[in-house]
């Protein structure tokens, strides 16, 4: 019978023992103050063989819900009898989570970046660094996301749900919706593919903001995806899952005008074609208004938060499913099951309740 004993976990040099849990900070180089700048990865190694799941964060550094899900998700008790290992990276790109920019300092979008070069620009080489120190070691993944400055996202899950592995995680995570997206060039996600890794992309919340619902929603998703691949087990009472809805095709309202915006609906809602008045653009004064009906029927996913917006700037984020209905009892009852769950496996004092 083969052994199931752990061998020794290396990144970045360092070897860390079957049962041991350790922070590694990983090289990068150095800014021009001749600083040092290093990565800090926290890896959790069982004691016994399993899956390699990689959960990362801000690879857009002004995205943080994620670094808040990750330091949440380290304090769960079960990780202590976890089987594989659990790499976690809460900052990837750590010249924009300095700054709070999503980019680097070359203005270029680190997840357009991959698989990258060790001899390219500043992004190329920090895709590249990610990609063979961090993400090779790994089986699975989990890329945690937020909207961008001023846009929210209604908690979901994007990614290749054409593979069996991949729409297996999905289903396991529960979010309330799932889209089968294609793979962008230069993300992770498709470097990852490349290399035949499984990975969901969790959108959630918007830049530079924490939203709770999302943090617990995400802490809860990865345990599942967890469970799911048997790295922790579960002795709690277990509830009936609800398969999630998957989003048919999506599609932004934009601004017919620029103005002053007010939004009349929020993520989640169901909207009807042609019925549905989601909001307003109108000039200071109120004179020049012009309303946002529904274009199709759908469910909100996402939308503008600003109230300055300009001519075809998008405003709202539409999913279209076969059953709209079922789609928004699904988010309602999602939302409710978030914000009552009083299992949720870490010191329920340290965080806040929902305004």
């Amino acid at each position: 019978m083969p052994s199931t004993k752990n061998r020794p976990f290396s990144i970045g040099g360092v070897s860390i023992a079957p049962g041991e849990r350790q922070t590694v900070d990983l090289e990068m180089g150095k800014l021009y103050t001749h600083t040092e700048l290093n990565m800090p990865v926290q890896v959790i190694h069982g004691r016994q063989k399993g899956p390699v799941l990689l959960v990362s964060a801000a690879i857009h550094g002004d995205e943080l819900n994620g670094v808040e899900i990750i330091r949440r998700l380290l304090q769960v008790k079960s990780l202590k009898r976890l089987k594989g290992t659990l790499v976690a990276v809460p900052i990837v790109n750590l010249y924009g989570f300095i700054h709070q920019s999503r980019y680097l300092p070359d203005r270029r979008d680190l997840n357009r970046s991959f698989p990258g070069s060790p001899k390219g620009s500043l992004a190329g080489r920090m895709a590249h660094f990610f990609l063979q120190e961090v993400a090779s070691l790994c089986t699975h993944g989990i890329d945690l996301h937020t909207g961008a400055i001023n846009r929210s996202n209604l908690p979901q899950i994007r990614a290749n749900l054409d593979d069996p592995a991949t729409l297996a995680m999905a289903e396991a995570f529960g979010a309330p919706v799932m889209m089968n997206m294609p793979l962008r060039d230069g993300s992770l996600r498709a470097a990852a593919v490349e290399n035949n890794m499984p990975v969901l992309l969790y959108e959630a919340g918007e830049a530079l903001r924490f939203d709770e619902m999302s943090i617990r929603a995400g802490v809860r998703g990865i345990l599942n995806v967890m469970k799911s691949l048997g790295m922790i087990t579960d002795q709690r009472r277990k509830k009936p899952t609800q398969t999630p809805v998957i989003a048919r095709n999506t599609s932004w309202v934009r601004a017919s005008q620029s103005g002053i915006f007010r939004s009349l609906v929020q993520d989640g809602d169901r909207v009807q074609k042609g019925q549905t008045l989601m909001g307003v653009v109108s000039d200071p004064f109120g004179e020049d208004q012009a309303e946002i009906i529904a274009p199709f029927n759908g469910l909100i996913i996402g939308q503008m938060k600003s109230p300055l917006v300009h001519e075809g700037e998008a405003l709202f984020h539409l999913a279209r499913f076969a059953r709209t209905d079922l789609a928004e009892a699904r988010v309602g009852d999602f939302a409710d099951a978030i914000q009552t769950d009083e299992q949720l496996p870490y010191d329920q004092d340290s965080i806040p309740d929902f305004p």
